[in-house]
């Protein structure tokens, strides 16, 4: 499989809610298919055909195996931070997917928000200097990491259930639209 076959089939890997929320709780947490599937409250045989498809695409590594029942069952875990080599040349098509899933997430989530607790929220599309941009890009870095770096199991004692859906990227700055107001430069 080549690296864009490989980056496609990762994008379409976590173009599934359900997937994305598997990948969230394989952060904190090293759990097999029947723990995976009581967590998200789906069958196992669901939760085993998402967890192939995620490991398939390498966004999931078998952390160990235990012995259930006289069987072996596989515990999994989301490597956030594992080296990735991402090719920049993918179809726009798989991108939009996974973008429109990420965006129907921050819906879903905000339904099961902690009344009275503060929350932010924002939404920009302005003209802003390069410094400033990769700036902005460093501290959702650094939100993201700081997120999955302290990831914990479910319910863990101390913890408390967060969501962070960030989308930033540079826009366009090459054609100026003439119907919206505003300075335009050229």
């Amino acid at each position: 499989m080549s690296l864009e076959e490989e980056r496609i089939s990762e994008l379409r890997a976590t173009a599934h809610p359900l997937r994305l929320q598997m990948l969230s709780l394989l952060t904190g947490a090293e759990l097999s298919a029947a723990e995976v599937a009581r967590e998200l409250d789906i069958t196992q045989a669901n939760a085993s055909y998402h967890l192939r498809l995620l490991q398939s695409a390498g966004l999931l590594e078998v952390a160990g195996e235990e012995t259930v029942r006289g069987g072996k069952a596989k515990k999994y875990r989301h490597r956030w931070d594992a080296p990735v080599v991402r090719s920049q040349a993918n179809r726009d098509e798989d991108r939009l997917a996974y973008v429109r899933v990420l965006a129907d997430m921050i819906p879903r989530r905000f339904v099961e928000r902690e009344p009275g607790i503060p929350s932010r929220f924002t939404d920009a599309d302005l003209w802003v200097e390069p410094e400033v941009w990769d700036r902005v890009v460093a501290l959702v870095e650094e939100a993201s990491g700081l997120m999955h770096a302290s990831a914990r199991p479910p319910r863990t004692r101390g913890t408390v259930r967060a969501a962070l859906s960030v989308a930033a990227f540079r826009l366009r700055g090459d054609k100026a639209r003439a119907d919206l107001p505003g300075p335009v430069s050229s």
